[in-house]
């Protein structure tokens, strides 16, 4: 977690001066005439930063619930790949930006912006930074799971929340999401379920038995969901479950 922060240091410290570019690579001559070239640690350092974003997204931030339920919601309303998979993972996206809006102004203000005013190091920024982000995961992580991986860890009895290593509390926040977008998931599956049951019910007892029901019950189940502002509800509920 730390390295992933310092790269975001760098890599924001580096578009924020405006500087021209970071050399590639660095020529350095020898004694008898050779140069040699050296590829900058910096930008193994940002291009590293880069290729770990989408973990760093997908476990540390509100991004596994949102796609989640988003993509349980389709499923429910059976309109196959409509919403397409671009606009499910574009809209999580821009709601996790949302949602983690406060999260990553404080480290901002309070990490960032010191030390590209060369008022803090890197690792005191460092270490100021990762404290938003660990109570987001903290606020969202549910005790058993983190007593699970704590137990299977062997490390348990940490006397304060700050004392759990973000080793230990990544995997138990993922775990965490991914039982809390199921149980979401779940209850939006409900009323669509049961308007599956009075279509196939009534179109048994017409004898339509050649005749699916997901045909006739898809027109009723988004015309339930466009009444009810379907789209307002699961993205404002989403969006509040994360600060309740």
């Amino acid at each position: 977690m730390k390295v992933l922060l310092l790269m975001a240091l760098m890599l924001g410290s580096s578009l924020a001066l405006g500087a021209p570019g970071i050399d590639a690579v660095t020529v350095t001559p020898g004694a008898d005439g050779e140069q040699t070239y050296t590829l900058s640690l910096q930008v193994l350092l940002v291009m590293t930063a880069l290729s770990m974003l989408p973990a760093a997204l997908i476990l540390m931030t509100s991004f596994t619930r949102i796609v989640i339920v988003l993509s349980i919601l389709r499923q429910a309303l059976g309109t196959a790949q409509t919403p397409s998979n671009q606009i499910l993972i574009g809209l999580a996206l821009f709601l996790t930006l949302f949602i983690m809006g406060p999260v990553l102004s404080e480290v901002y203000e309070t990490a960032l912006k010191p030390y590209l005013a060369d008022q803090l190091s890197a690792d005191a920024a460092l270490d100021i930074a990762q404290v938003p982000v660990r109570e987001f995961m903290l606020a969202q992580t549910r005790d058993d799971d983190l007593a699970l991986f704590a137990r299977i860890s062997g490390r348990e009895g940490f006397e304060q929340e700050a004392d759990v290593p973000f080793t230990l509390l990544m995997p138990a926040f993922a775990t965490s999401e991914l039982k809390t977008a199921f149980q979401i998931g779940f209850l939006l599956f409900i009323p669509f379920l049961v308007i599956d049951l009075v279509v196939a019910s009534v179109l048994m007892s017409m004898g339509m038995m050649m005749l699916s029901p997901l045909i006739i019950s898809l027109p009723f189940k988004i015309m339930l969901f466009v009444l009810v502002d379907g789209w307002a509800l699961v993205l404002g509920t989403l969006a509040t479950s994360f600060y309740v």
